[in-house]
Formats: C-alpha cells, sequence, structure tokens
C-alpha cells in the first residue's frame, strides 16, 4: 500500500544562504522528502536582499518572511505579531506536518506554538546539546519545555543528543527519536590525486566561537607545528575568535604554515577538504558534527574531541578521539599522523557512503511523520495544564 504523501512546512531561522549544519539538514531533507513525492516549503527569515518567495533545486518553495535577523542570525522574538504570516503560510500551502528545527530559533519556536493552536500536528528536530547550570542554558531550556509541552514528536541527531533534549525539555522519551545526520557522498569525493604526504595538511572548517573550541586552536596549533616542522594548517571559517587566531599566527611566526581562508562556501568546502590529509574538530560541545561526515566522505581521517555525539558519528578507525584538553589533542594528532599511511582515502568513501545516506534519513523522518498525525488533539485544557506544569517544573 502507498505511503500518505504529506504536506510539510520546514521552519527555522537557520537557512541558505547562511552556511551551517542545520541548514544543511533542511536543504537535504526537503530534497528527499520532495524525491519521495511529498510538497514541502520551508519558512525562514530574510536575508539582506533576499526576501519574499524563491524556487530551489527540485521545485523547494521558501518563504523568506520580511523580518530581519536580530542576534545570531535568530528573529526578534515577537510571539503574536508572526501569526498572520504563519496562518496565512499554512492555509495557502495546505499543511498536514509543521516540523520547526533548531532549539534557539526564535521563528522555530513561534511556528510550533502557533501551529498547534490552530490543530496542526508538530514535529522539533533538536540539533544541539546545551547545559543546564549558566543563565543562558537555564533560560534556553524553561522556552524549550514551554515549547515543547505540546509538540507531536520530537527527533534528536544522536542518542547523547536524546538524553539531553528530553531532560532539558521534560518531554517523554517515547516520543523522541534518533535519526542521524547524513552526508551527500556524490559531492564529498575523494581528489582524483592524493595530495603528496611530504607535507602534512590538517583543515579545520568551522564558525570560529568560544563552543567549537576556537580557543583550543590556539593553543593546539603552535605545538604541533613545533614538533612536526612538515605539518601545515588550512582554516576555514569565521567569527569573533578569528582575531585571536590571528594574533596566534603572529606572535609564533606561522604565517606561511597556518593559512587562514575567512567563510568558506559551503559548495567550495569539499575543495578544501581535497587539498589535506586530517581533518581537526575541536568543539567543546557537539550533539552531531556534519563536517566530519564530509570530511571522511572526502577521505580524510579525523582527530576531534570526545564531546556530546560526536563518539557515535564514526566507526573507531576512522576517528581518534581527545579530550578537550591541547595535551591530549596534540597528541591525538601525532598519532593520527602516524595513521596516515594506511589509510585509503577511497575505501573510506565507500564505507561513508553505506553508512549514511539522506534517503534513509528521509525515510526514518517519513516514519516520524506517520506518526505525529496517529498523536490523538488534545481539547484546550489538557493543553494548557501541560504548559502550566512544564512551567512549574
Amino acid at each position: 500500500m502507498d505511503r500518505k504523501k504529506h504536506r510539510i512546512m520546514m521552519v527555522s531561522d537557520f537557512f541558505y544562504p547562511n552556511f551551517g549544519g542545520v541548514e544543511n539538514h533542511i536543504y537535504y531533507l526537503s530534497q528527499c522528502l520532495l524525491k519521495l513525492g511529498h510538497k514541502v516549503v520551508v519558512v525562514t527569515h530574510a536575508y539582506e536582499n533576499r526576501s519574499g518567495v524563491r524556487y530551489m533545486t527540485g521545485g523547494l518553495k521558501v518563504y523568506y518572511v520580511p523580518w530581519r535577523p536580530f542576534v545570531m542570525q535568530n528573529s526578534f522574538p515577537t510571539l503574536f505579531p508572526s501569526l498572520p504570516i504563519i496562518r496565512t503560510i499554512l492555509i495557502r500551502e495546505r499543511i498536514t506536518i509543521v516540523h520547526g528545527h533548531q532549539a534557539f530559533s526564535t521563528l522555530c519556536h513561534e511556528a510550533l506554538m502557533h501551529s498547534r493552536t490552530m490543530g496542526y500536528r508538530v514535529v522539533f528536530t533538536d540539533h544541539s546539546l546545551y547545559g543546564f547550570s549558566d543563565a543562558g542554558s537555564i533560560h534556553m531550556n524553561k522556552v524549550l519545555q514551554f515549547t515543547l509541552a505540546d509538540v507531536s514528536q520530537a527527533i534528536c541527531v544522536s542518542h547523547t543528543s536524546k538524553e539531553n533534549t528530553v531532560l532539558r525539555s521534560g518531554l517523554p522519551p517515547e516520543k523522541v527519536f534518533v535519526i542521524p545526520n547524513a552526508v551527500d557522498t556524490a559531492m564529498f569525493k575523494p581528489a582524483v590525486v592524493q595530495p603528496s604526504r611530504s607535507e602534512i595538511v590538517i583543515v579545520v572548517i568551522s564558525r570560529l566561537v568560544y563552543r567549537k573550541g576556537a580557543d583550543l586552536l590556539v593553543e593546539v596549533i603552535p605545538d604541533v607545528c613545533r614538533l612536526h616542522p612538515n605539518v601545515r594548517f588550512i582554516v576555514g571559517g569565521d567569527g569573533p575568535k578569528r582575531v585571536r587566531l590571528e594574533e596566534m599566527r603572529e606572535k609564533h611566526s606561522l604565517q606561511d604554515r597556518v593559512e587562514m581562508l575567512g567563510a568558506v562556501p559551503h559548495a567550495q568546502v569539499r575543495s578544501v577538504l581535497i587539498s589535506g590529509h586530517i581533518f581537526l574538530n575541536s568543539s567543546l560541545t557537539e550533539a552531531f558534527c556534519i563536517a566530519i561526515l564530509e570530511a571522511a566522505s572526502c577521505g580524510l581521517l579525523t582527530v576531534s574531541t570526545r564531546v556530546g555525539g560526536v563518539p557515535e558519528v564514526l566507526p573507531d578507525d576512522m576517528i581518534i578521539l581527545a579530550e578537550p584538553d591541547p595535551g591530549d589533542m596534540v597528541l591525538a594528532i601525532e598519532r593520527a599522523i602516524s595513521m596516515l599511511p594506511k589509510v585509503d582515502p577511497q575505501v573510506m568513501h565507500h564505507r561513508m557512503r553505506e553508512l549514511y545516506n539522506w534517503h534513509d534519513v528521509a525515510k526514518r523522518t517519513e516514519i516520524v511523520y506517520d506518526r505525529a498525525l496517529k498523536c490523538p488533539n488534545q481539547n484546550l485544557l489538557e493543553r494548557l495544564s501541560r504548559y502550566i506544569l512544564n512551567i512549574i517544573c
């Protein structure tokens, strides 16, 4: 029997032309759902001169609603003023499922609340890990408890992320599913001619912020360069911590061994990756790192901090894990350098093609949508009691 076709609205503040893991996830998932015969539209805020309705590859319709980002690409929280435009899109596109992405997306939270008020089934995907002690995390967790009190189903990208989300939001574990990210292996292929190993190139591609371990890189890079004269670093990405990396490069006279690329468009990520031998991820917290998948698919050996859901991403022989400590990271990089002669990029690529596939992610997400539609509709009293209970708790 043919599976029921859905009309899905993806909602998040984070989408193209912005670059990142959430943006890639929404785009690739939407494309695969379209191929499965579902109707998909994306709702995000306007980006500079990009506003109104745009169409992307495969007929993906994107609503760039006329709100400007407030801070860190988030739209300003308005609550009720966003209702008319969300309602218009829901009715115009005859939506059956609303799928929100990312816990700190203001637009996502507002769309989920308005959609549930109108009786739509909603699904939420959490892409990040949060703490429980600092003021920002406490505030975010309370917002999440309020929003997810009424969610139909939730998805996390790793088992570690699921545990974190269940604890933060108070959701019943049976309503939370684990569906990992994937990688477009057709796009991320190893180089036809492998770079020479006379010079070892270590590639870093991430946002240069505290959470991504930029401060860790400041301490690790000089030590590795001192111990291995034939090692060179390529750092792609931008952010407030870029200044610290530039200062480190000047202080240790590493201008010829540390190349700073700035922000790298997603279409150019592969060309950067295939110029290296080792991929370095220094994140201090990570639910699931798509960049690791892209690097492994290009045949790079990965060195990463042992945080969050990272240990779940790759088999042990494809990744070297280290504690988020400069000394341990340097030892892990030295171990990776010694392992390089045994690494076959083509074998790694074929293994990644078998392990991670966006079509598999789409089919598993399809099952979650089916379950969401079977969830009983609650009356106003039941919904209010759940909201109040979550606020008190």
